[in-house]
């Protein structure tokens, strides 16, 4: 599980560290398998009462790694049809799994979360964004939806469905002070440094 790390900085708190920073963090085939184990075996952990997902490098998750997504396991055999469906259940796992596990998660958010790092984001309990944090539904941007692994679900809830899909359908970018006006992180990383 090189490219997730698992840490545990101080006593009953977990870092679970996205690490593949020379793709910014993109999403595979087996980072998307890496993260679930990661929360299945942090989640059984009796003495981790919060975790931390982050990203290795300058970036948080730049969503699905174009360039080598990896192959999805169980699809010998499979028909492509069937391989994209298959495909689908594995990428969109990480999210059921996260919000399944006992103890709260929070989001410390570097850089670009992009697509499914967006939804990665979305999915945690808390959401905190360094300055240089920058939001993007990159699935519009690219010819598909916006709405991959609960965004569509996620973000209304968090900042009204108005707000929401004006980011989902247009892909505009969204930095650290808007997403901290419109209710979608706590506060950027440097204004809550001004607050201490």
């Amino acid at each position: 599980m090189n490219n997730v790390i698992i840490d545990k900085p101080k006593e009953h708190i977990t870092v679970i560290t996205l690490n593949r920073p020379e793709c910014l963090n993109a999403m595979s085939a087996e980072l998307i398998g890496n993260i679930c184990d990661a929360f299945r075996q942090v989640g059984a952990d009796n003495d981790t009462r919060v975790v931390v997902i982050t990203g290795a490098g300058k970036a948080f998750c730049s969503g699905l790694d174009l360039e080598d997504h990896g192959m999805v396991p169980g699809v010998d055999g499979m028909t492509l049809p069937q391989i994209g469906m298959r495909s689908i259940e594995h990428f969109a796992q990480p999210l059921p799994v996260m919000r399944d596990i006992p103890q709260p998660v929070i989001a410390a958010i570097n850089g670009p979360a992009y697509g499914g790092g967006m939804c990665l984001a979305l999915g945690a309990d808390i959401r905190i964004a360094e300055e240089s944090t920058v939001f993007n539904a990159t699935g519009i941007v690219n010819g598909l939806t916006s709405t991959e692994l609960g965004a569509s679900y996620l973000l209304p809830r968090l900042i009204g469905a108005s707000r929401a899909f004006d980011i989902l359908l247009t892909g505009r970018t969204v930095d650290a002070v808007e997403a901290e006006q419109s209710g979608s992180v706590s506060y950027p990383e440097s204004s809550r440094m001004d607050r201490d």
